[in-house]
């Protein structure tokens, strides 16, 4: 699944309005900054916080190893 690129720009995590990391094979958007990960369902990214799953430390880990090896940048800011 893939995300309007317009709308990647604009994405910000709802708590801390910093950047996201889309990773489109897991349909998720992480924030390494609080190691929660949100889910797109149907396209539709779920941006509520309440809704968000915290990742342990192997799954950050993992996930920031992913997005090294494949070249996923933050939604916006760099």
């Amino acid at each position: 699944m893939t995300l309007d690129p317009k709308l990647l720009e604009i994405l910000a995590c709802p708590e801390d309005k910093g950047p996201l990391l889309w990773f489109s094979d897991e349909e998720t958007l992480y924030t390494p900054r609080l190691r929660r990960r949100y889910a797109v369902r149907d396209g539709i990214p779920v941006m509520l916080i309440d809704e968000a799953e915290t990742v342990d430390e192997a799954e950050h880990d993992r996930l920031l190893a992913l997005a090294e090896a494949e070249g996923i940048r933050p939604t916006f800011g760099e």
